[in-house]
């Protein structure tokens, strides 16, 4: 059985990951990437939890968060896909007329 520090380890660099790319990239489709990769590695502590405790609390929460995360990306890339069409750019630090 893998330990549980390994699932700690392995969700604390993927969440690094991902914040260091939220907060460093400024395109909108890696943007919702590293949202992804927030969101994961929350889902592998989760899960890792609710191997270790005898409950399945931390895997029910665990599928809400993927249901949720995938209706964010939905959402998330509708939102890209549009604004790519008004402003032909994807850079979000490009983009200085949202007004309708």
């Amino acid at each position: 059985m893998i330990p549980l520090e390994l699932y700690i380890l392995l969700a604390s660099i993927m969440f690094t990951i991902g914040l260091y790319g939220l907060v460093t990239q400024k395109n909108g489709v890696k943007l919702m990437m590293c949202i992804e990769l927030l969101l994961n590695s929350a889902n592998i502590n989760l899960v890792a939890f609710s191997a270790y405790l005898p409950n399945v609390n931390g895997q029910v929460f665990a599928l809400f968060s993927i249901a949720i995360a995938a209706a964010e990306a939905a959402v998330g890339l509708a939102l890209i896909v549009a604004i790519y069409r008004r402003c032909h750019t994807t850079d979000l630090s490009k983009i200085d007329r949202l007004k309708g």
